[in-house]
């Protein structure tokens, strides 16, 4: 069952969001020398931009040069255009981290939807050998108030994709249209999967997510994220946790 978090605003959730990467930055690299980190963008970004850098400050274990980090879903746009998830992270949060810092794998926004696709899953083979699917320590992941997550969509086909650990849409119905995402095979094979939600606008969402039967609810991307052996906890504000029934930590 998923662990469920909710704090006062947006505020405290972004302070426990960056204390949790910190610590499981610094677990990671005591035990395996690593942290694998995969991204979200939206409001992610600015989160993690405004708070992880004080985290890592009180964690010196955390190690960012022992980082590689990767991304959840990715907008095929130029870099510099706003749209772009990894743009955004090199501007707003990279920016920050002292020489060497992480390592990244860059989506090649340049190539073809199929082909971008193909491209980044090589990336990412190339950095878990020998494991089937790649087990990331965290995933970092939001959520929209139609249950998207990543780019994958409700009803949309890609939902049924098994075989490929990342994969592309030309037809996504929140624009840019072309992207690619991690499939529900690769985010499900994490060792954590962290996901945020704040605001009122996600709130009957969220309750559909957590508290509906599972087969009531097969078309909400967000409820297929089951980890087959990691852990899932949500990190909600007030507002998003506004219709929820079910115990939950309430956090200051």
């Amino acid at each position: 069952m998923a662990a469920v978090s909710v704090f006062p605003s947006p505020a405290e959730l972004g302070a426990a969001l960056a204390r949790s990467v910190a610590e499981a930055a610094a677990e990671a690299v005591a035990s395996g020398g690593r942290f694998t980190l995969g991204l979200s963008g939206g409001s992610l970004v600015a989160l993690l931009a405004r708070e992880l850098p004080a985290a890592l400050r009180a964690a010196p274990g955390a190690e960012p040069s022992r980082w590689l980090l990767a991304f959840c879903d990715e907008r095929l746009v130029p870099p510099e255009h706003p749209d772009s998830t990894g743009g955004a992270y090199r501007s707003q949060l990279l920016s920050q981290f002292a020489p060497p810092g992480p390592r990244v794998l860059w989506v090649s926004s340049g190539l073809g939807p199929a082909e971008a696709a193909r491209d980044y899953e090589e990336q990412l083979r190339r950095e878990f050998p020998g494991e089937a699917t790649p087990r990331f320590d965290l995933l970092l992941l939001g959520v929209g108030p139609d249950g998207h997550t990543c780019s994958l969509f409700p009803g949309h086909a890609l939902l049924q994709e098994q075989n490929s650990l990342i994969s592309f849409l030309e037809d996504s119905p929140k624009p840019p249209p072309r992207r690619v995402t991690m499939t529900l095979p690769l985010l499900n094979a994490a060792r954590a999967l962290l996901v945020v939600a704040t605001g009122a606008s996600k709130a009957p969402v969220i309750k559909r997510i957590l508290e509906e039967p599972r087969e009531e609810a097969p078309s909400l991307p967000a409820a297929r994220l089951r980890p087959r052996s990691g852990r899932l906890r949500w990190l909600l504000d007030r507002e998003a946790a506004e219709e929820l029934r079910l115990p939950r930590e309430e956090c200051p």
